[in-house]
């Protein structure tokens, strides 16, 4: 037969599952220990967890020095220059001095070259996590703990100091936390958090970062604040005293902006012919550091600027544990957020450049770039997206380009950092803002997802109102915990639908859909999306009677008493015997023919009456739960024989005569096996390969009897 011909046509024995199991050779599959392996000790285990916890070498011995290097060196220096003014910008958001977001962009980023999985992330300060480690400094160590009795003025050192212990101590925890999840596979723990979750969250992220800057655009000093409302009480305060904004600083701050953006669209529109894209973030914090120095913004018109960035590394210190108790909720959320953004962004590139992440190590690798960071001063990291495209888009093919990038930062901490101190703080915040759009643009997702899921749309919603009324952590945990009352109101509201005959084929689809589909004489198909459980079956039931006309109340309700009057009729019949007995041992003659007659009628009936019993107790299971029930037995004035296909887990048949005929899963009949599910009356004849071969075991045996081999074609 051509393979090109669109036609086909197969022709087979009728198979129940007995039969399956023969023709297929089944047998159940022995279940394995992990933690047997884990138990393993030699060489080679040794050989193979030292290259899975450090990946470096593993590629870094077969890197290609002559392919990938040269890309690799552009690459970091592109996301050095990168760093550099992201690094300073958002330590601001941290509540901390500009210097700590060099830190954070030297330390974290070299630890994840060592233990990192992905090739093209760029790991180190960003926005949505900065603005999270600044609600947690802001509210533990607010401005109005260190005011000086003299002049009200705040103690900046003091303040400083105590939210870099903060920091640091949060950011250990992070790592503790990361490390340890990464180390027990918890890394399907992000699968809680999906994209419409995760793109929500970092949207009103974006907003309270850019409602955060305004203080730094408009030169304003407002309260500390946190908390649910927090974000609302500071956008009116900056309302409220607008007044009060230095003219010098919002001139400063429009400037920038507006070279950042211009570049912006000049990067874009010459990127075919540059090798390098435009450096706009380092050009104008260098012209506006001159500007500043040479006009001298900060004492002629009051602009606020970094001020002292001291040269050289800080040495390691240990974190204060007894800070930990206050930390541990807020911790555990940066951590979690964290390792989403990375390993989403690090499954992008991995898919589009043909190699695999392995969740679980990038924990670990981020646990221990924040926990050593921690050690040495840095507030949580995760990774960028903007660094990251930039590392792409430049020839960066490993961490190789990270490692690179992070050695240009500790050459500027060193030596250069010094040179930025009369950076106006305004055009940090511009150079925030701005590097906003990106995640403000997420906001077109209501459009997009109104037309593609609703219910997305009303976890994207959801998660953006509770974040940004709540904060980010509470916020985030509404959102998860709504995502998941949503997914069990999905299970418990699934879609129900009658199957039909496409013609001329062995395909069953909903009749509804599909207009040709037709319903078999005799036969319902009856079908569930969803998996029948405890708290969908009530409603599975009702449903079930609705289309089919089921009613399992009232069909039990006939079955006892049809076993009732079986019964009875046993009795009268075990009476009649005896009663033929004694008249016949008073006689003395044979009464063998009669007796052997009223024998067969009692055997016959004692059959029908166990499997009355067995059906019975089928019965009785369905009104507890369908998820576990075996069968419904349908008499009576019901002369049609009811398929019920369930999405998820299994289905089945029954017909009038008692048959039952059912079409589980495999996982389905190991659960059966293992609950002693089949006996004399119920066996694997009942169950079928498929939807066609039980409708046309329904068709050919109308009435109980042997199953024969009926073909399908």
């Amino acid at each position: 037969m051509e393979l090109r011909r669109r036609d086909y046509q197969v022709e087979r024995p009728l198979l129940n599952q007995k039969q399956l199991e023969e023709l297929g050779r089944w047998s159940s599959v022995t279940g394995t220990h992990q933690w047997r392996t884990w138990l393993q000790c030699s060489h080679a285990r040794a050989r193979a967890l030292l290259l899975q916890y450090l990946p470096v070498l593993a590629w870094l011995p077969r890197y290609p020095v002559r392919d990938w290097l040269l890309g690799d060196l552009l690459s970091g220096l592109s996301v050095a220059i990168m760093q550099l003014p992201q690094g300073l910008a958002y330590a601001l958001l941290a509540g901390l001095p500009p210097v700590f977001g060099l830190y954070s962009s030297f330390y974290p980023v070299f630890i994840y070259f060592l233990f990192g999985t992905s090739r093209h992330i760029s790991v180190g300060t960003f926005a949505v996590m900065s603005v999270m480690v600044g609600s947690v400094t802001e509210s533990l160590a607010p401005d109005e703990d260190f005011l000086q009795d003299l002049n009200s003025t705040v103690n900046e050192t003091a303040r400083d100091a105590a939210r870099v212990q903060l920091a640091s101590a949060l950011s250990v925890l992070v790592g503790l936390f990361q490390v340890g999840l990464g180390l027990v596979h918890f890394g399907f723990v992000v699968t809680y958090l999906s994209e419409p979750l995760v793109r929500g969250y970092t949207t009103a992220a974006s907003v309270q970062v850019f409602i955060s800057q305004l203080k730094y655009v408009f030169g304003l000093q407002l309260s500390s604040r946190s908390g649910p409302l927090s974000i609302i009480y500071t956008l009116l305060e900056v309302c409220w005293k607008l007044p009060q904004s230095v003219v010098g600083t919002m001139v400063t701050a429009l400037v920038a902006g507006v070279v950042l953006v211009v570049m912006k669209l000049l990067n874009d529109k010459l990127q075919r012919h540059l090798p390098l894209p435009i450096p706009r973030e380092l050009l104008t914090l260098i012209g506006a550091t001159g500007i500043s120095y040479g006009v001298g913004l900060k004492h002629r018109f009051g602009v606020d600027v970094v001020g002292d960035i001291p040269a050289g590394l800080i040495p390691p210190v240990a974190p204060n544990s007894q800070l930990f108790a206050k930390l541990v909720g807020n911790a555990f959320a940066i951590a979690v957020v964290g390792f989403a953004i990375a390993i989403s962004l690090g499954k992008i590139f991995a898919l589009r450049h043909g190699y695999r992440v392995d969740s679980n190590q990038e924990l670990v690798a981020l646990g221990l770039s924040n926990l050593v960071g921690g050690v040495f001063q840095c507030f949580p990291v995760s990774c960028s997206m903007s660094r990251s495209l930039v590392q792409e888009s430049t020839g960066g093919n490993t961490q190789v380009a990270g490692a690179v990038s992070s050695l240009f930062i500790l050459i500027i901490i060193v030596k250069l950092g010094e040179l930025f101190q009369d950076l106006p703080k305004a055009v940090l915040a511009a150079a925030i803002i701005v590097n906003l759009k990106g995640m403000l643009m997420q906001f077109t997702d209501i459009c997009s997802l109104w037309k593609a899921n609703r219910m997305d749309l009303l976890i994207w919603l959801v998660t953006f109102v509770a974040t940004i009324l709540l904060n980010l952590d509470l916020g985030l945990a509404a959102a998860v915990a709504f995502s998941l009352l949503l997914v069990v109101f999905r299970t418990q509201l699934p879609h129900y639908s009658i199957l039909g005959q496409v013609p001329d084929t062995d395909i069953y689809r909903d009749v509804a859909e599909y207009s040709e589909a037709r319903e078999v004489p005799g036969v319902k198909v009856f079908r569930s999306s969803a998996t029948v459980y405890f708290a969908n079956a009530e409603l599975y039931s009702d449903t079930l009677k609705q289309k089919c006309g089921v009613d399992v109340d009232r069909l039990i309700s006939r079955k006892k008493k049809l076993l009732k009057k079986k019964e009875l009729k046993l009795k009268r019949l075990l009476k009649e015997e005896k009663l033929q007995r004694q008249a016949a041992a008073s006689k003395g003659t044979s009464v063998s023919i009669n007796a052997n007659t009223s024998i067969r009628d009692i055997e016959s009936n004692n059959m029908e009456g166990s499997k009355a019993k067995v059906r019975q107790g089928e019965g009785s299971r369905v009104t507890r739960g369908l998820a576990v029930t075996s069968g419904v037995e349908v008499t009576g004035d019901m002369g049609q024989g009811i398929l019920l296909v369930i999405g998820g887990w299994g289905s089945w048949w029954f017909c009038e005569s008692g048959e039952t005929c059912f079409l589980p899963t495999a996982p389905v009949v190991t659960q059966l096996e293992a609950g002693h599910f089949f006996d004399a009356s119920i066996t694997k004849q009942h169950l079928f390969a498929s939807v066609h071969d039980a409708v046309v075991f329904a068709l050919q045996h109308p009435r109980s009897g042997p199953v024969s081999p009926v073909s399908v074609s």
